[in-house]
């Protein structure tokens, strides 16, 4: 039998906090994270009809849960400065 991991209360505040801070992300593009209390937390992402989340993954270390949503912010801040330049800007 596999052993079982889960979460540890400190580990969940520190994780709560990390998902409270990108709170801005999840209102940029289609991502939520959820509290799946015991088992950490859940990151959804890119949610289509009718198969569902395109993108999930479970979290219970703070560390790579911000690293994951860092990651996300910065590929998503800088596609919508990107988007923001006109092509000849671009080529100027």
């Amino acid at each position: 039998m596999e052993k079982q991991v889960y979460i540890t209360e400190e580990e969940r505040a520190k994780c709560k906090r990390v998902v409270d801070a990108f709170a801005e992300l999840y209102e940029m593009e289609n991502i939520v994270v959820l509290d799946a209390g015991r088992y950490g937390f859940v990151e959804l992402k890119y949610y289509k009809l009718p198969h569902g989340f395109e993108e999930d993954a479970t979290f219970t270390d703070s560390r790579t849960l911000f690293d994951a949503l860092w990651q996300e912010w910065f590929d998503t801040t800088l596609y919508l400065a990107a988007r923001e330049i006109q092509l000849n800007d671009i080529f100027y």
